[in-house]
């Protein structure tokens, strides 16, 4: 399960969150690319922008499904 403490500081303000459990395996940039994006730097995913409207909010939510290291979050 994500941690809120252990996010990365590159999140935008918000309910979606990445940790730094991340191993940047992409199934959140595929599930949601309007919303995900990647650190090219370190390897990481992150929230980039916060769902807008439902369609959105199922793709993020998708997204924190199809993560296999339990790395996304939502504070809702």
């Amino acid at each position: 399960m994500a941690e809120i403490e252990n996010k990365w500081a590159d999140n935008v303000d918000g309910a979606f969150f990445v940790d730094d459990q991340c191993i940047d395996c992409d199934a959140c940039r595929t599930e949601a690319p309007q919303n995900f994006t990647r650190n090219d730097e370190h390897g990481y995913s992150y929230v980039y922008k916060q769902p807008e409207n439902d369609d959105e909010k199922e793709a993020c939510e998708a997204a924190l499904e199809a993560c296999p290291v339990e790395a996304i979050g939502n504070k809702n």
